[in-house]
């Protein structure tokens, strides 16, 4: 299994961020972005998940939660680590996806579409709204600057959306994007839509790949936009 993130890679942008007042009352971290800073290939997620361990709230440093032990050696999601794509499965796979097509954590940046812990009702995961992500998005556009990369990978449906919306595009369908790549003139940068990790193995043959397949795919479609 690849190892865990280097927690110095966080890439704080916004420590106290309260854009989303909702957000802000349930998140126990905000999951910044984490990985190169000169990475060719940024990953965007849709949104940190819970994980386990107690919620604590956010110092103004966003380096420490004020309860809890940050350092325990257990997995946790995004809005316990405070950095994005780190829960157990969605982390692996993502990470063994882009290594398998050629791309190694040092030619990554990740990060999430929306940067706070969604709840639910039931207390899981809920979907981002599109306020928040629209709220969000001053945050990603920065670290889209800030790292220049030559692809921004979405993986998922609300990741894809919030580029796609600020480059005024429509998106009818979310299969419909995959694999296709979309040129974003305003980010100066090419979009990937990707299936997210956590849903690969559901619609992959969908879309006529078999996991070998996939990978040759994404690996094409990065090499020829890197």
């Amino acid at each position: 299994m690849p190892q865990f993130p280097d927690p110095d890679s966080r890439n704080v942008l916004e420590p106290d961020c309260s854009r989303c007042p909702e957000l802000v009352e349930c998140r126990n971290r905000i999951a910044w972005g984490n990985g190169s800073l000169d990475a060719d290939v940024m990953v965007v997620g849709e949104a940190p998940a819970f994980g386990d361990g107690p919620r604590s709230t956010e110092t103004a440093s966003g380096d420490q939660p004020r309860a809890g032990d940050a350092d325990a050696d257990r997995w946790r999601g995004g809005n316990w680590t405070g950095m994005a794509y780190t829960s157990r499965h969605s982390w692996r796979r993502v990470r063994e996806l882009f290594e398998a097509a050629g791309y190694g954590p040092d030619d990554l940046y990740v990060t999430n579409a929306v940067k706070c812990f969604p709840e639910g009702e039931d207390g899981s995961n809920r979907e981002p709204r599109s306020e928040e992500r629209a709220n969000c998005f001053e945050h990603l556009r920065t670290e889209i600057a800030q790292v220049e990369p030559s692809v921004v990978a979405t993986t998922g449906k609300h990741a894809t959306t919030a580029l796609l919306e600020f480059e005024s595009i429509p998106m009818d369908g979310f299969l419909a994007h995959v694999l296709d790549p979309v040129d974003c003139e305003r980010l100066g940068v090419t979009a990937l839509p990707l299936l997210h990790p956590s849903y690969e193995n559901v619609w992959r043959a969908r879309l006529g790949y078999d996991r070998e397949g996939y990978v040759a795919a994404v690996a094409s479609q990065l090499d020829a936009h890197v």
